[in-house]
């Protein structure tokens, strides 16, 4: 009964890892959840006020499918002011998500057998919404040893003759490793001679610390603009994961094909959350700022706590709030009378035993990893840290 599309992929590992955090908490279970990758911030109060304004307003009727002219221009001159980057209304869409408009652009692009480059570690979702277009994802392998990037050797190695697109993510989703401007610029000049589509996923573009400077790669290479789909949205640097409003900026027939797609499936996005980013996007950033500090100040205390810890080594990340920490000096040692043979079993290991949820880098296409996130209070951090700590001592 069920299609050979659908048995072809794999229930989200991220979002099963944190229902099951979840139910263990809700069942009275002191369980400390590193798994999901969302901010434990609120959603600033202007941007919940603006949509309690539009719902008595009377603003909750359809909209234009691929979004309302207003949060369009938001968008554009956001993408202007942060990016320096020009786009008209006909090259934005506005969906239910990021995940969304990334959905949407594999459907729109990829004919059956099309490869699409996906450098690992990567987001959990990259993998399976390619296979669903009926493409071929292409992994680039690198490690800690190579700070997870990517190089210009290794993009033209994996290039092919069914090549159609590669995506980048800076700042990273699950390492929080981010692409300096020239790194970005040679990507993009590999892509322009070879033809090949650009998704860039910058979601995580406003969470990047130590005076770090975020570059789009339209930014870095503006020749790249017609052929580069920016993806964003306002989930991670407005706390806004649950309004479900993300974005595609980009090349207006490709624009165009995902909106045709879009107005099949979801149509607009949800009327209200459009209100709530529209003042996301054109009201005051202060809280981002506040927001990013405290990530700042929780990734410098992590880190140096995972570094301390005999077996586990952990690159310091520009951006996003995880951390991915090099466990494979650990895999094969027994703790409290059980061997741990994979990352895996890793983690199951702390969630059964430990109750700290994290996600194994198997689910990232990087195995002998785990990714941490540190979207929650320092509190919790440095009570999950001990209990890490503690565990591979065998005291619990």
């Amino acid at each position: 009964m069920i299609s050979k599309r659908a048995q072809s992929i794999k229930p989200s590992p991220t979002l099963a890892i944190d229902t099951k955090a979840k139910t263990l908490k809700q069942k009275g279970v002191d369980i400390i959840n590193f798994g999901i990758g969302e901010p434990d911030f609120d959603t600033p109060k202007n941007i919940k006020d603006a949509a309690i304004s539009a719902i008595n307003n009377g603003f909750t009727k359809y909209c234009p499918v691929p979004g309302t002219l207003e949060i369009k221009n938001a968008i554009i001159n956001k993408l202007q002011r942060d990016n320096n980057t020009t786009y008209l209304p006909e090259e934005i869409i506005v969906s239910s998500g990021a995940k969304h408009s990334l959905y949407n652009i594999f459907q729109a692009i990829i004919d059956p057998k099309d490869e699409v480059i996906i450098p690992a570690p990567y987001w959990v979702s990259y993998i399976d919404m390619v296979i669903l277009a009926e493409g071929k994802p292409i992994v680039i392998n690198t490690t800690d040893k190579n700070n997870f990037k990517i190089t210009s050797e290794l993009i033209k190695r994996a290039i092919t003759s069914k090549t159609k697109a590669i995506i980048i993510n800076s700042p990273s989703n699950p390492t929080g490793v981010t692409y300096c401007q020239n790194e970005l610029k040679e990507i993009a000049q590999i892509c322009l001679e070879n033809k090949i589509l650009i998704i860039s996923d910058e979601i995580y573009e406003k969470l990047v610390y130590d005076n770090f400077k975020f570059t789009s790669i339209v930014q870095a290479c503006p020749q790249a603009k017609d052929t580069t789909i920016l993806i964003n949205g306002v989930s991670k640097a407005y706390a806004m994961t649950g309004w479900r409003i993300g974005y595609a900026a980009g090349n207006k027939e490709i624009i165009s094909s995902m909106t045709k797609l879009q107005s099949q499936s979801t149509s607009n996005a949800s009327s209200i959350s459009i209100k709530a980013a529209v003042e996301a996007l054109n009201g005051t950033q202060e809280y981002v700022e506040t927001m990013r500090k405290e990530f700042e100040k929780r990734r410098n205390y992590i880190v140096e706590r995972l570094n301390s810890i005999e077996g586990i080594n952990c690159i310091k990340p520009e951006g996003a709030f995880y951390v991915f920490p090099n466990i494979s000096s650990i895999l094969g040692k027994s703790f409290n009378g059980k061997v741990i043979n994979s990352d895996i079993e890793f983690a199951d290991y702390l969630l059964d035993q430990v109750k700290i949820a994290v996600v194994p880098g198997a689910a990232f296409g990087a195995k002998g990893y785990i990714r941490i996130s540190y979207a929650t209070s320092i509190e919790n951090v440095q009570k999950g840290i001990d209990r890490l700590e503690n565990a591979l001592e065998s005291k619990i």
